[in-house]
């Protein structure tokens, strides 16, 4: 039995995440079905993490094990010719007995993207959140302290979240402004919860815009009462960049 692992990048905009689900396209269904295609078998397909719908990546892992003999160069064209124009496999690597995409990341790494400028774009308007109203980025960098460390992030997870723990240990948190109005937020943790990147970078927006300072935030974050935050950002802007073993 090999152990195989996939470095894959995907527009998630017309898919229903990364897990397979009862009703539309998944990112996990679409790569098992071609990996059964390529292998002769089924595949079970086991990711980093789930992605929310309409979320991106540029870095997602997965993991498969198969009995095929398919070298791993002829396995990659193979697959990328199947593949739809929206997901793409970087990387494939055989890996030790044992290796697994969730069970051994150690961290991973988000990017959200804000266009915050009075002109939307064009052509990047499915990867990016358009903002027209002028942020206050240094109350923003403020607020994003409070996240480092480990904290309970109950404020910011989606509503009914079944998860044994909402603690989580933020390594960390940062803003950076582009040009021509882009600001990306970059945040590196041990695990998140569900839209919980999201709901962070909506409630630092309401700092940026002044309806929140940054005192206001860290009583957000202690209050873990998803009701006190702001709102979730929308699933577009968001990018999986990284993670890391």
């Amino acid at each position: 039995m090999r152990y195989i692992k996939l470095l894959i990048e995907y527009d998630g905009t017309n898919y229903q995440g990364w897990q397979v689900q009862t009703k539309g396209p998944t990112i996990q269904g679409i790569l098992e079905e071609k990996l059964g295609l390529l292998t002769g078998g089924p595949i079970q397909l086991f990711g980093s993490g789930r992605t929310d719908s309409g979320v991106h990546a540029l870095g997602q892992v997965a993991h498969f094990k198969t009995q095929g003999q398919m070298d791993i160069q002829s396995m990659q064209r193979a697959l990328n010719s199947l593949l739809p124009h929206d997901i793409v496999i970087r990387k494939i690597e055989e890996v030790d007995e044992g290796f697994h995409a969730r069970k051994q990341s150690k961290s991973k790494i988000y990017e959200y993207r804000i266009l915050n400028r009075n002109l939307r774009s064009a052509f990047h308007r499915g990867y990016i959140w358009h903002i027209p109203q002028k942020l206050n980025l240094a109350e923003m960098k403020k607020s994003t302290r409070w996240l480092i460390g480990e904290h309970d992030f109950s404020s910011f997870r989606s509503v009914g979240t079944p998860t044994r723990t909402a603690v989580r240990r933020v390594i960390r948190a940062e803003w950076k402004r582009g040009r021509g109005g882009l600001v990306r937020f970059e945040i590196e943790a041990n695990g998140f919860l569900k839209q919980m990147v999201r709901s962070i970078v909506g409630t630092l927006v309401e700092v940026g815009k002044g309806k929140i300072n940054p005192e206001e935030f860290q009583k957000i974050l202690t209050l873990k009462d998803r009701k006190k935050a702001g709102p979730t950002a929308p699933a577009h802007g968001l990018f999986l960049r990284e993670v890391k073993y």
